[in-house]
């Protein structure tokens, strides 16, 4: 299985700068790896890859979200 990569840059929604994410620390398996960093501008930005459901969950309330199994 691939490792998930330690940061990833995107377009802040807000004010179009670029914005680095970094991959937060989980459990050692592979439903979800999340990100999340913070542009100059002050906008928190989240991001995850993995299962969709798992996703969806942590990009809904990324701020009190935990993994279980």
């Amino acid at each position: 299985m691939l490792k998930a990569p330690r940061t990833l840059t995107f377009k802040c929604a807000k004010c179009a700068k670029a914005v680095q994410v970094r991959l937060q620390k989980v459990s050692a398996c592979s439903h979800i790896q999340p990100y999340v960093g913070v542009c100059q501008c002050g906008e928190v930005r989240h991001h995850a890859i993995g299962q969709k459901d798992a996703v969806e969950s942590y990009l809904a309330a990324p701020e009190g979200w935990t993994h279980h199994h």
